[in-house]
């Protein structure tokens, strides 16, 4: 787990670029604390900071050069199946002239290199990890990078006048003085109505994410950009599995998935909520591993916030060395300026991610499992049943003025839930796919219209995800988990999850997201896969593994007293970062601060989330002088 930077280009050796990639790698210093490396020709300089959790020697330290001198790597990211690559590539191919591959380390890093160098960059489809890298030939003066299939590891870019600069946070491009800092506005108009801003956009002017599953390649000027995996292709019933069957499958593949991510040569451990997903995780950890699990629980005074009993519970029951970490709101909000300040990309949520990815840190851990993805493969929010049950009312479609229904209901309601039930009965045509949107967006149309100068259509993204992600009858769940993943989980949870956990040289593995478990979690049908207790086919799968109190228990999350933070403790931030933002060129003043006091005022429908975003927006504009 590492971060990369580069540039490349004609007529690049020179001082100024020398310069650029030093304060691109320094931009991203928190993210390898244990080794700094650089490389460079005529045409490509590259920059890598290690932070070392396979092999720690120092022949794992990049850029990593090949044998014969050609090729130069730099990698970011974890290769779960790495021995087994390694022991095919000692081996010689039966009837080629492909020799065996003489590996001087122990590292993954060799493993992705010496697959390249035999296969080229169809190596990405033998790849089963979490990985952003890049290769270039000095031979063919060629760069390749490219994405893991889920995109758990970032690399974002930035290509103008035939040079490219790519790293693995923003801030690395923005402090490399070689790119005009400019806001994307209409990437503002999605960030404050969806909370974030999905790729390949980003909330600034011409810098990009490569999309998961995608390869970058420059060669001769051409920038051309490709798919190697397509989430889409999954959701096809596998044949004839029973429920049993299926439940087996499941189990299987999510136990190998929490063996293979176990490798590791530095202490690790697993974030222990007590919900399901975690639990299940931290289960499975105590079955496969030779040695005694470190599961860590952050925990309040505050029972409504807290969850620490049931995490004690499994704590208890898999006989882990359990830590729980008490914090109160006040110790919390201590932490809020640095969390603020390690934010790569905006998003009001970063702050929970990071104090919980601190606070691990700091007990001596360097690697941690999640239990992100479980919700979005099976079922695990709301929205799954809201969208199926609407799938089913098309006579909703036939009601007589259903419109004149919706504003009729828009003018009595009172709450954010009754403003979307109204947005939903005025469309024209009522169904999941329409509703979709509509359910995922933090503020109602006529809000939203009022903050912007400008309109702007913030649904293009999530519309786009909609008409790609056709399926059939039988795998109407399985939609909406690909909606999820491509846009909340991909551009909101893996976002925070690297930013805030590299922020503290943490590394956060994954084992819902192996993508052996993700295409068949996609191809099961909905009958299997209906929630009718909260994640049953996966509460199924795991047998007798978690106690049923945990299991059927309602779904909590990581819940904090903001509404009151915002009105009392964080009043005075919020309040300043608020009249600025109102003085943006971009938006309507008069707007945004009616906004900040209809939430003081108790207006049920300015939750704190909508404030919260704006005043983490402002300030990430401050804090990285960016140009509005």
């Amino acid at each position: 787990m590492c971060g990369i930077t580069g540039i490349v280009g004609h007529q690049i050796n020179n001082s100024v670029y020398q310069t650029a990639i030093k304060k691109m790698n320094d931009a991203i210093a928190h993210r390898g604390p244990n080794a700094e490396g650089f490389w460079n020709d005529e045409h490509c300089f590259l920059g890598h900071r290690r932070l070392s959790i396979i092999d720690l020697s120092e022949s794992g330290n990049q850029p990593f050069i090949s044998q014969d001198g050609r090729y130069i790597l730099i990698y970011n990211g974890e290769l779960y199946n790495y021995k087994a690559l390694k022991l095919e590539l000692q081996r010689a191919q039966h009837g080629s002239k492909e020799l065996p591959y003489i590996f001087k380390t122990n590292t993954d890093t060799e493993v992705v290199l010496a697959a390249y160098f035999r296969w080229g960059i169809d190596c990405v489809k033998r790849f089963n990890g979490m990985f952003a890298f890049s290769v270039w030939d000095k031979v063919e003066k060629k760069l390749i990078i490219a994405r893991d299939r889920l995109g758990i590891k970032p690399l974002y870019y930035h290509y103008q006048n035939n040079v490219l600069l790519f790293a693995s946070e923003i801030r690395a491009l923005i402090h490399s003085g070689l790119i005009d800092k400019k806001i994307n506005v209409k990437s503002v108009a999605e960030y404050i109505q969806y909370t974030t801003v999905n790729a390949p956009n980003t909330i600034l002017q011409d810098i990009f994410m490569l999309m998961p599953g995608h390869i970058l390649e420059l060669h001769n000027d051409t920038l051309k950009i490709q798919q190697y995996w397509n989430i889409n292709d999954y959701t096809k019933s596998k044949q004839d599995l029973s429920y049993k069957e299926t439940c087996t499958k499941v189990n299987e593949l999510l136990t190998a998935s929490v063996e293979r991510q176990l490798v590791a040569d530095v202490p690790f451990g697993a974030f222990l909520s007590g919900g399901i997903d975690s639990s299940a995780i931290v289960g499975l950890m105590s079955k496969v591993s030779s040695q005694k699990v470190q599961t860590f629980n952050i925990s309040f005074n505050e029972s409504q916030f807290s969850e620490a009993k049931y995490a004690k519970q499994i704590a208890t029951k898999f006989n882990t060395e359990h830590h729980e970490i008490k914090l109160t709101p006040n110790d919390f909000l201590k932490q809020l300026p640095e969390a603020l300040a390690a934010m790569d990309h905006p998003s009001g949520d970063g702050p929970n991610s990071y104090v919980v990815s601190k606070a691990t840190k700091n007990a001596g851990i360097t690697m941690a499992l999640s239990g992100l993805g479980g919700d979005e493969l099976f079922a695990g929010y709301d929205i799954f049943k809201r969208y199926f049950e609407l799938e089913k009312k098309g006579w909703l479609n036939i009601v007589p003025a259903k419109g004149l229904l919706g504003k009729v209901l828009a003018a009595k309601n009172k709450s954010v839930q009754g403003d979307k039930k109204s947005e939903i009965l005025n469309l024209d045509t009522i169904n999941g796919f329409n509703a979709y949107p509509i359910n995922r967006k933090l503020f109602n149309q006529k809000d939203y219209n009022a903050l912007l100068k400008k309109e702007y259509n913030a649904d293009d993204f999530i519309k786009n995800i909609i008409k790609k992600s056709d399926t059939d009858k039988k795998h109407v769940l399985s939609r909406v988990s690909l909606f999820e993943i491509q846009t909340y989980m991909q551009n909101v949870l893996l976002r925070d999850a690297d930013q805030m956990s590299m922020a503290v040289a943490l590394e956060v593995r994954v084992p819902f997201l192996d993508y052996k478990l993700v295409e068949f979690a996609l191809s099961i049908n909905d009958e299997y896969k209906y929630p009718h207790s909260p994640k049953k086919l996966l509460v199924d799968s795991l047998g007798d593994l978690l106690p049923s109190d945990i299991s059927n228990r309602p779904k909590m999350g990581f819940v904090l007293p903001w509404k009151d933070w915002l009105k009392e403790d964080l009043k005075d931030f919020c309040e300043d970062n608020i009249a600025q933002f109102s003085k943006r060129s971009f938006v309507n003043r008069d707007a945004v601060l009616l906004t900040w006091n209809r939430f003081l005022n108790n207006d049920p429908k300015i939750t704190w989330s909508r404030v919260w975003h704006l005043v983490v927006l402002n300030n990430w504009i401050n804090t990285h002088q960016i140009e509005c």
